[in-house]
């Protein structure tokens, strides 16, 4: 019974997939930024409703930039959880861009992609960036690089935090993780090690449902500040988040 719900889920996501290609074709030439933004958004919400993913927000996610924000990385659904609350435009590892689908997607609503591997790469992304945040936009980066179990944190990366420190621009860290319905930390969309794409997402399509608990804690600013303090400090603030005793 369990995988007859999972493929029926399927089909009601891929569904979902081809109504989110037909909205980019139809309406964002037209659209201008806040509707786009708003058509994101309700897409995203949609997606994650058929998953059996609710979204929980604390604090107050800025919907305006320039800013930049800093969130924990677990799943390949941290993106679509994001911008169900916040309109960022997202840094991402390049391979995103080839993934069926889910990359054309991406592409077409201003993913910014990096090959990580790269030094001169990871540099000219750090100046699109500051140049998309003077023009006042919302930038989203995942600084870990990669996901992590969704219990502890992977090193913060500091090259795309210069970004923010070279256009004067606020950061704002995120803490995301998914919850069981007795508030214990879920690992089914966790996407690591081992798991390949298809595996996790009908990991997800077969499990019960989850909430993702996304904590916005207070913008700071980046005047003058060491792009490796300032992720330091990140990184602490969002672990400690993380490991509140509140349950949120």
């Amino acid at each position: 019974m369990r995988s007859l719900l999972a493929l029926l889920k399927l089909t009601r996501c891929c569904l979902h997939l081809l109504h989110g290609m037909w909205t980019i074709l139809t309406k964002f030439s037209k659209a201008t930024h806040e509707q786009r933004s708003q058509h994101v958004a309700d897409w995203s919400k949609r997606f994650l409703e058929l998953l059996g993913v609710a979204v929980r927000i604390q604090g107050q996610p800025l919907q305006k930039g320039p800013l930049m924000a800093v969130i924990n990385h677990v799943s390949w659904l941290d993106i679509l959880v994001m911008l169900a609350a916040q309109p960022v435009c997202f840094v991402s590892k390049s391979e995103v861009r080839h993934w069926p689908v889910i990359g054309w997607l991406a592409t077409n609503v201003g993913t910014l992609y990096i090959e990580r591997a790269n030094r001169r790469d990871a540099l000219r992304v750090v100046h699109q960036v500051a140049e998309n945040l003077k023009a006042g936009q919302l930038i989203g980066i995942f600084p870990e690089g990669t996901t992590s179990d969704g219990k502890s944190l992977l090193p913060f990366h500091a090259n795309l935090l210069q970004a923010a420190i070279a256009s004067s621009s606020p950061v704002q860290p995120v803490a995301l993780r998914f919850l069981e319905a007795n508030g214990e930390l879920s690992m089914s969309p966790v996407y690591i090690d081992d798991d390949t794409l298809l595996s996790s997402v009908w990991r997800m399509l077969r499990a019960d449902p989850v909430t993702a608990s996304l904590d916005f804690l207070p913008s700071m600013p980046t005047d003058g500040l060491d792009r490796r303090a300032l992720a330091a400090q990140l990184q602490t603030l969002i672990y400690e988040r993380l490991n509140s005793c509140e349950i949120m």
